[in-house]
């Protein structure tokens, strides 16, 4: 009858059971309109795919990307610690089932003879005082989740794992970028050496003229030293630029996972097509982006955090209990007489904790408030990304087209200033000024078209590489 009342309690305390705590909803984030430098957003999907460095039609460049996605050892990181993260959830899961343990122990005790004794009728001989106690218990301990604490614990440590695996989503995400970004970086510093390795072709030549005509009488000393004086300027430029494809490389190289001293590109000075990115960008499509939802899956962490600190404050119902053998030394260990049981309800109550229940709920709530707050600057800095991208997408195309305009008319300019010096109407001052015109406007434009690479590289990593 007594075990019946036990079951009907414990019966009607888990049907009242509850779960405390806030449940979780997603803040309302203002979302722009439109774009500052991009036009009107756009409300349909636009078809990007994940794979979005496939765009640049470079097979180069994908076979990086997967060198670096099987090799990068922050990336290896990052995905042992979602694996950690996943087998904490099976730690916290844990604490819905029974708890069983097995005892095993022998024990050394000697009594005190003057207590023992006293407690003894008057003339009872006093028994042996030393003895052995062994022991042989399983212990049961079974904790029923009234107020969700277990539940809310397994909902923070789920949303942990959520995290994980957005971060390392977005982990990949910006390794793909930069593997990309030292990608154009390298040819384009490729491009800007061929410029110099042909200026510095025409400069060897125009030595070899300043020096032909010095000796015909042509020519003073200044024009050839002049001329020697250009070309070792070049030689400079093309030794500055071949260190800086150089460090490039070797970035590239470990960002692959790969030992620098083995890790080469092949020179060229080709670079990919620039793809076409769309002018009208979906707003929500920043709440697709890796750090964004990692950031909205901490805040979810944090929120059942809170309800785990609350349901502390409720009383803890419980069923615990051990039985097996128990015997005063090794004789009679396996007798029938040896066995013990013990089993029933535990509750728990706080009373006085000194305010440490307060304080960890106050805690908690910070630790929310300061995600929720993440959350939204991780918003606000992804819509800066994207309008610094569509700005830099724009200014480049317009450096892109007034340089080739620039390259046109310093090239006309050198030709001209050719002709004047060798007619005797200008110094050869005049060319090399020229000469100096047409390469820094080459050299620019090289720059600016691997700048409009990585640019795309940077608008397309801000709405999250791509989506469906």
């Amino acid at each position: 009858m007594n075990n019946f009342k036990i079951l009907c309690l414990t019966t009607t305390l888990t049907c009242a059971s509850c779960t405390v705590g806030p449940d979780f909803k997603l803040p309302e984030v203002l979302m722009p309109s439109k774009w500052k430098n991009g036009g009107k957003v756009s409300t349909a999907d636009i078809p990007v795919p994940g794979e979005w460095w496939k765009l640049f039609g470079s097979n180069e460049l994908n076979q990086l990307v997967e060198r670096a996605m099987a090799n990068n050892q922050e990336l290896r990181g990052a995905l042992a610690r979602v694996e950690t993260a996943r087998a904490l959830v099976g730690v916290q899961q844990a604490d819905w089932f029974p708890q069983l343990n097995m005892k095993d122990g022998m024990n050394y005790e000697r009594l005190s003879q003057s207590s023992f004794g006293a407690n003894l009728p008057p003339g009872v001989a006093l028994p042996k005082t030393q003895r052995r106690r062994f022991q042989n218990l399983l212990e049961l301990g079974w904790e029923f989740d009234l107020w969700g604490r277990v539940r809310r614990g397994v909902e923070s440590s789920k949303a942990s794992q959520f995290a994980a695996m957005e971060t390392l989503s977005a982990r990949r995400l910006t390794l793909a970028a930069e593997v990309a970004r030292l990608y154009f970086l390298t040819h384009s510093l490729d491009r800007q050496m061929q410029v110099v390795i042909g200026t510095q072709t025409w400069r060897e030549e125009a030595l070899k003229l300043q020096e032909s005509r010095f000796k015909g009488g042509l020519a003073n000393e200044m024009d050839v030293a002049r001329a020697r004086t250009e070309l070792e300027l070049a030689r400079n430029d093309l030794a500055a630029l071949e260190r800086q494809r150089g460090n490039a490389e070797n970035a590239l190289a470990v960002i692959c996972g790969e030992i620098p001293s083995n890790f080469s590109i092949a020179k060229t000075a080709s670079l990919p097509r620039l793809p076409k990115v769309p002018s009208g960008l979906p707003s929500t499509l920043l709440q697709r982006r890796p750090d964004i939802r990692a950031a909205e899956q901490k805040m979810r962490e944090a929120n059942a955090q809170v309800g785990v600190s609350k349901a502390s404050f409720f009383p803890a119902f419980s069923i615990v209990g051990s039985g097996g053998l128990e015997s005063i030394g090794a004789a009679h260990f396996y007798d029938q007489r040896s066995r013990i049981l013990t089993i029933g309800p535990s509750m728990t109550l706080p009373i006085f904790q000194g305010g440490k229940l307060r304080a960890n709920l106050k805690s908690s709530k910070a630790a929310y408030e300061e995600t929720l707050a993440s959350y939204r600057q991780s918003i606000l800095v992804a819509l800066q990304e994207v309008e610094d991208s569509l700005i830099d997408a724009r200014a480049y195309a317009k450096q892109g087209q007034a340089l080739d305009a620039a390259i046109a008319a310093a090239q006309e300019t050198q030709r001209l200033a050719e002709l004047r010096y060798q007619k005797g109407l200008a110094s050869y001052f005049e060319v090399v000024d020229a000469n100096r015109t047409v390469l820094n406007a080459k050299l620019l434009s090289a720059q600016v078209e691997g700048q409009r690479l990585m640019a795309a590289v940077a608008m397309l990593k801000s709405l999250g590489g791509g989506w469906q």
